[in-house]
């Protein structure tokens, strides 16, 4: 195993972007050459900036309080009164696990949410809330591996799937929100 496939198994592969890179792949890209400190994933904790450090060799130093905080762990709920089915959320979640369709209420797949955070932004109706989970609340290896490959699947069906430019993409998500929007406010009779 290569140092970088074991700094990338002790990356817990939420997705989150919180470090300044668009995934745990380019995070431990970064880590190997030097360009990133090993103390900037709050999902990974204290815990997993120990095992960075084992490997790597670097100084154990506390989360990068710029990148987050450390917190427990928890999967996004979807508000389905208020969700007006403008799939924004759907594009921006990393591991596939919103579904739904448009002008459809969206559903979480609880075992398959990472806790991201990254459907909250782009969601115009703020339906979305992230709520903590009971249960087993660690996130394990386990966990880790099987969003890995939710996230390498999404990004392989996008490549074969999608042919328009990825500026296109968003900007037609975007015009469908304001569309799907609009539309949610005329029904409410709210100006």
């Amino acid at each position: 195993m290569t140092i970088y496939d074991t700094i990338l198994t002790v990356l817990p592969q939420t997705q989150c972007t919180q470090c300044g890179y668009e995934g745990c792949a380019p995070y431990a890209q970064a880590i190997i050459a030097g360009k990133a400190d090993i103390n900037r994933c709050p999902p990974g904790g204290d815990s997993g900036v120990i095992q960075l450090a084992a490997i790597t060799g670097l100084k154990v130093k506390p989360i990068d309080k710029q990148c987050g905080e450390i917190k427990p762990r928890h999967i996004a709920v979807i508000d389905s009164a208020r969700c007006i089915g403008c799939t924004l959320c759907i594009v921006a979640c990393p591991v596939d696990a919103i579904v739904g369709s448009t002008k459809a209420m969206h559903r979480v797949i609880n075992e398959s949410c990472t806790g991201c955070d990254l459907c909250l932004p782009p969601c115009p109706v703020d339906c979305i809330t992230m709520e903590r989970i009971g249960g087993h609340l660690e996130w394990t290896l386990q966990n880790a591996t099987t969003a890995r490959l939710a996230y390498e699947n999404r990004l392989e069906r996008l490549s074969t799937v999608r042919e328009i430019p990825a500026n296109n993409i968003k900007n037609t998500a975007q015009s469908a929100a304001i569309t799907a929007l609009e539309r949610a406010k005329a029904k409410r009779n709210i100006v």
